[in-house]
């Protein structure tokens, strides 16, 4: 196949044209383990509260090489040194930052691949296409592990202000309506520069960087967050436990290969070689849904009427306090579903239950937003601005709640 054939253009919604670099960048996104993420939502569950957040993780990771690429050619332009092989890096870090994800990602690092992230996943992931593109993500990987000695290369792709957050914060606004998440990422591209080593923001884009957090925090409570996306993906995570639980006690579920697999056997990190990995990357949303339609059948109580609520959007009421819930309260709630429910204490878990919420738009303890002041001096974000409401941004704040069954109240 002739070069010119691959330095295709994507449409994007977004940012108009989005064009692929080279040709091996061409080739890691034509891979069966990038192409498995247009089959992944970037959402989640949330598209049952804003019905047009849709988009996926494919969407996503060409967004942030896109931006990746405005922001090298900025570095550049102000004068900072980067070679060919390092720019090439930062492409292939941040197209393949989140291939490590899961279907409905959440959900399943906390049910059926036994707490192993996403991250780790990516890496892994990343390591083997080392291996089968001849040693070329090597740099990349170098950059992704935070191991090569020009920090603000990591900077670019994981940090307070990294592509990662200024693409997916200004797609997720645009696909699910809320406005409010809506950022200038081209002026803060446009701000950037490196002093030191560190990424670094003009003074003049201290403003950008004010709304950039206060768009992630109201993206935070008003869709990550939402009360409606965390109980849906709170029940989806229940399903796949109790589906799991019900493999382990010798019931044969009706789903996918791959997704049987992962019912079947206790994976953890160090059982990822190469042939669990390609199982996992057979994995998408399609199966968990599909599995989900063929469950509602089911003749155990628990799984049938957790896959209707997802099915029919009919969830479990939560109830959001600033204060932890009472114990006796919530014992009571689950006491009432055993009676009406006719069902074991175990199995009232999966209905009654309690949580917390935790939203920091900006952490002091993690690698700060640096701003460079017009004398040359650099400052954290939080000290820079004149704006208080910065130092509140930077308190984490924790947030309650109790799910149930909606019967509960009727009866």
């Amino acid at each position: 196949m002739s070069q010119t054939n691959k330095l295709k253009i994507f449409n994007d919604p977004i940012y108009g044209f989005i064009t692929i670099p080279n040709s091996l960048i061409y080739d890691l996104i034509q891979h069966p383990y990038f192409q498995r993420l247009r089959r992944i939502s970037q959402m989640g569950m949330s598209y049952l509260v804003y019905p047009g957040a849709h988009h996926t993780r494919f969407h996503h990771a060409l967004g942030c090489m896109h931006i990746m690429q405005k922001a090298v050619q900025t570095l550049q332009f102000k004068g900072v040194a980067i070679s060919e092989e390092e720019e090439n890096a930062l492409y292939i870090a941040i197209l393949l930052h989140d291939i490590g994800h899961g279907p409905y990602s959440h959900a399943m690092e906390h049910s059926i691949v036994e707490e192993v992230h996403h991250e780790e996943l990516s890496l892994l992931f990343m390591e083997q296409l080392n291996k089968e593109f001849e040693g070329k993500l090597a740099l990349a990987i170098q950059v992704f592990k935070g191991e090569y000695h020009r920090k603000f290369m990591l900077q670019l792709i994981s940090s307070q202000l990294d592509m990662d957050r200024m693409d997916y914060l200004k797609r997720d606004s645009f696909y699910s309506g809320v406005a409010e998440g809506n950022i200038n990422s081209e002026r803060l591209i446009q701000m950037m520069n490196v002093q030191d080593d560190y990424l670094v923001i003009e003074e003049k884009g201290i403003y950008s960087v004010e709304k950039f957090l206060v768009a992630r925090r109201l993206m935070y409570w008003q869709a990550y967050l939402h009360k409606t996306s965390v109980v849906a993906e709170l029940i989806l995570t229940k399903i796949l436990k109790r589906a799991k639980e019900l493999t382990q006690k010798g019931n044969v579920l009706p789903c996918s290969e791959s997704l049987q697999f992962f019912l079947q056997n206790k994976i953890s990190l160090t059982d990822f070689d190469k042939s669990v990995l390609d199982k996992f990357s057979y994995l998408d949303d399609y199966d968990v849904l599909g599995a989900i339609k063929a469950w509602q059948f089911h003749d155990d109580f628990v799984l049938q009427s957790l896959c209707r609520m997802i099915l029919n959007r009919d969830l479990l009421k939560i109830q959001m306090t600033d204060d932890k819930p009472n114990k006796d309260n919530l014992l009571d709630i689950k006491n009432k579903y055993i009676s009406l429910a006719k069902i074991s204490d175990k199995e009232a878990d999966y209905f009654v239950f309690k949580g917390k919420l935790k939203n920091q738009a900006y952490s002091k303890s993690s690698e700060p937003i640096r701003i460079l002041k017009k004398d040359k001096t650099i400052e954290d974000v939080v000290e820079a601005s004149d704006q208080l409401h910065l130092k509140a941004l930077s308190k984490p704040v924790t947030k309650y709640f109790i799910c149930f069954p909606k019967v509960v109240l009727e009866s």
